[in-house]
């Protein structure tokens, strides 16, 4: 295989670092091929440890809120400051003020908190967009708060609920990659320790990282369809031409 992915260059170089082991650049251990193992299953155990605390915490507090229809200003504040704060500062802090705790849950915290605002905020936004006449039917008919929740706003949002758990997925798994720094071997040790792994080792560590999140992405993009309502995808498919009617009649009548 070396020989077959030489004219690649460097990026056939990072593919036989990730098939193949070899000795390390500082010596005296083996690292890439099946060595790159404990460290995906490392990567995805913080990521979907991170994921399961982000979506407990959140997704009950953005159904709440967006039944009640109180806290958007503080809904959207806490996701644009989740946003705003680099996870390494976040990692930092709870080294800093938290010592004695252990590195796992120190970085898989930092990352739940990175997790937290896209699902917060998806899962506030999806059931305010439930159309009322719908719930006013659902309350007439008899339903409590919490049935209408569970049986009629929860379905609705399902589809824009995944789609923020979709984006924080992505992003946990990428910046899962600085766990090494506080000492918690993930896929980010071949990129960040580049004088053991060499450039073979940080281009092929960055590329199953990016695997990985592709995988997310069109695993979750699958699942988001599959539970999206028939009557949505209906709607939407009987949106999209009349949309695009709209717009041309608007350029026919711009037209000079």
């Amino acid at each position: 295989m070396s020989t077959t992915l030489a004219f690649l260059g460097d990026f056939g170089k990072a593919f036989d670092y990730i098939f193949h082991a070899r000795e390390s650049q500082a010596g005296g251990a083996k690292v890439g091929g099946s060595e790159l193992w404990p460290l995906i299953w490392t990567h995805l155990k913080l990521t979907g440890l991170a994921m399961a605390i982000a979506i407990v915490i959140s997704l009950p507090v953005g159904l709440a809120l967006g039944h009640s229809g109180r806290g958007a200003f503080a809904t959207i504040s806490v996701s644009n400051v989740g946003r705003a704060v680099p996870s390494i500062a976040l990692i930092a802090f709870f080294v800093a003020f938290f010592p004695t705790a252990p590195e796992w849950w120190t970085v898989t915290v930092a990352l739940a908190l990175l997790a937290i605002p896209p699902i917060l905020t998806n899962a506030y936004v999806g059931v305010r967009q439930v159309d009322r006449d719908t719930v006013d039917a659902a309350r007439g008919m008899g339903m409590s708060g919490g049935q209408i929740v569970r049986s009629v706003e929860l379905p609705l949002a399902l589809p824009l609920i995944f789609g923020g758990i979709k984006t924080s997925t992505v992003n946990v798994i990428a910046t899962a990659t600085i766990a090494p720094l506080v000492g918690v071997l993930t896929l980010g040790d071949p990129i960040i320790s580049g004088s053991v792994h060499g450039r073979a080792g940080q281009i092929g560590a960055s590329l199953v990282v990016a695997f990985l999140a592709v995988v997310a992405e069109l695993g979750l993009s699958a699942v988001q369809r599959a539970v999206t309502p028939t009557g949505v995808k209906l709607e939407k498919g009987a949106g999209a031409p009349a949309s695009r009617l709209r717009t041309l009649k608007r350029r026919i009548q711009t037209a000079p």
